[in-house]
């Protein structure tokens, strides 16, 4: 197996799972794994495709099946070869008709009952193959159901088969959208009267509602068939909440559906820029078996969430999984003050300590960029004198004393290392770095900034207390009692390796900083034993993991984007 190439892994990673790692049209039809001793790879796709009945008038409308692919190979290292996967639609023959959507980026061909999509090789971890366009045959009736069977093949790789049934007609469950006042103030509550409507052409048997909402907003009722996490089990540092309400009954189609009594939606004084997430589907065990993603969740005692027919139309046919979802973004007038942090080692010549520097926030506010998936700050950390870094972590990049490119990432003057896209209220975040004391020399000090991510603009816009945005570190200090923290007039202290570089300001440009894993925790990020020479890697962020197969069917709602970015040098 080998890597990839950017190109092909662009356009082969699981676009749907990155981009919206929230929530699925429905649950994830996998095969059972095969037992070989070849690389076993995973098809995938939704269980069940409802489509559209076929008009009276005009042309059927379509819907979309999109095929995967899982690789379960670590890392970068995906699987180069040649790579030939099958779909046998003979199963839905006079049931439904399929093509392959305009916009697939796969190689697809369909020929009578099969069509076939070739491509190069399977990037590691989650790939789209294709996407195709399903939509009801002539003179099908409603209610029919029929089978697409998918199989791939490939020189020394065993896959799983898929199969997914398609039928015709279903509920259509369409949420409205909701007039929130997105300004809001710590301590704000606003109603949440959801309501939806069955646009599709059968009842739907139960709902389920789910709510998400960020670490800066609350929901202070705690139904009876509604279930609750605080999400911190899924990733650590990660600020979703979620809220599963099941709610039994018959929503027939044509009619639209209201809480009968509204809950409540509250601004904490936590908030800054918070999201809240509202979907409707109809329920089954699988799907909240999906939703919990392997969480825990805490069952509420309060009286049971209720919903009431408020009016009822003619039919419609509208079988769209994508307007089940409705989403409202708050902006919070509140701060944050993010304190620098350094410290003091003592060590002889020859001797390497290892040193942890970073930053906390003392609140009130925690601070995500959950849309752009942009790191929230950047700790620009310049060495002190007579040291060499020999280990670094991995989310920090070496760069020169101005702060431009640096092939090199061990022995440079100069790191920075960005945040992850969220940081918690009263989360402490270490970055640890080893130095190694090449000559002893007093009070040598390296200033540790936490700064905007853009030098041009270092100022954090939420930050209230700049004073102590900057710290030191101080090797081999005269006076150990002399503070280190994050000072009251913000000065950066003195001295600065030179590592092989000009020495010099650290006011220039940052250069590029690696992939964050700190998410706003508490401890450091990375290994200081280890770090790699090497270009500058480009910066992502995933906004929301959830494992195995759940993660897969996390994929509709659209609610979190990932920006993968690349910024040689930022000024």
């Amino acid at each position: 197996m080998t890597r990839l190439s950017p190109k092909a892994a662009l356009r082969r990673s699981a676009g749907a799972l990155a981009a919206a790692g929230l929530l699925a049209a429905g649950s994830l039809a996998v095969g059972a794994p095969a037992r070989a001793a070849d690389p076993v790879f995973t098809l995938g796709g939704p269980a069940v495709t409802a489509v559209h009945p076929y008009p009276e008038s005009g042309a059927p409308r379509k819907s979309s099946l999109g095929l995967t692919v899982s690789n379960p190979a670590q890392g970068e290292d995906g699987y180069e070869g040649e790579v030939t996967y099958t779909l046998d639609l003979s199963g839905v023959a006079g049931i439904a008709d399929v093509t392959v959507a305009e916009d697939t980026g796969g190689d697809c061909e369909i020929t009578g009952d099969t069509a076939v999509c070739r491509d190069h090789g399977v990037h590691a971890g989650l790939s789209s193959i294709a996407d195709f366009d399903v939509a009801a045959a002539e003179g099908s009736e409603e209610g029919a159901t029929g089978t697409i069977a998918v199989t791939g093949s490939a020189d020394g790789v065993t896959f799983t088969p898929l199969s997914t049934e398609v039928t015709i007609g279903g509920p259509d469950l369409v949420m409205k959208r909701l007039p929130f006042d997105r300004a809001t103030e710590p301590g704000d509550v606003q109603p949440a009267p959801i309501t939806f409507t069955n646009k599709g052409t059968t009842a739907a048997d139960g709902v389920l509602l789910t709510l998400m909402y960020t670490r800066g907003l609350e929901i202070p009722e705690r139904y009876a068939n509604c279930e609750y996490t605080d999400g911190e089990g899924l990733q650590e540092g990660f600020a979703w909440s979620t809220a599963l309400c099941s709610v039994e009954g018959s929503y027939e189609p044509g009619a639209t559906y209201t809480l009968a009594v509204p809950l409540s939606v509250g601004t904490t004084e936590r908030a800054y820029h918070d999201t809240f997430v509202y979907r409707i589907e109809e329920d089954s065990a699988s799907r909240r078996t999906a939703r919990r993603a392997g969480a825990a969740f805490t069952r509420g005692t309060g009286p049971e969430l209720a919903l009431k027919k408020v009016t009822a139309s003619a039919r419609s046919v509208d079988l769209d999984p994508w307007d089940n979802q409705q989403e409202a973004d708050f902006r919070t007038e509140n701060t944050a003050d993010f304190v620098a942090t350094g410290g003091k080692e003592k060590g002889s010549a020859g001797e390497t300590v290892t040193a942890e520097v970073g930053f906390r926030n003392d609140g009130p506010a925690w601070i995500g960029y959950i849309r752009s998936g942009e790191s929230v700050a950047t700790v620009d950390f310049t060495v002190p004198e007579g040291a060499e870094v020999t280990g670094k972590p991995d989310s920090c990049q070496g760069v020169t004393a101005t702060g431009t490119y640096r092939e090199k990432q061990l022995g440079a003057p100069r790191y920075v290392c960005d945040t992850s896209m969220t940081v918690r209220d009263g989360a402490e975040t270490g970055y640890p770095f080893d130095l190694k004391i090449n000559e002893v020399v007093p009070d040598a000090t390296g200033a540790v900034t936490v700064r905007n991510t853009w030098l041009a603009d270092p100022e954090l816009p939420f930050d209230p207390a700049p004073a102590n945005n900057t710290a030191q570190l101080v090797l081999n200090a005269e006076d150990p009692s002399e503070d280190t923290g994050g000072t009251s007039d913000g000065t950066t202290g003195t001295g600065g390796s030179t590592g092989g570089d000009t020495s010099g300001s650290t006011s220039g440009t940052s250069g590029t900083a690696g992939t964050s894993s700190t998410s706003g925790s508490t401890g450091g990020t990375g290994s200081a034993a280890g770090g790699t020479d090497g270009p500058l890697a480009s910066t992502g962020s995933v906004a929301l993991q959830a494992g195995g197969a759940a993660a897969v069917a996390l994929a509709a709602g659209g609610v979190l984007y990932v920006t993968t970015r690349r910024r040689a040098e930022r000024g």
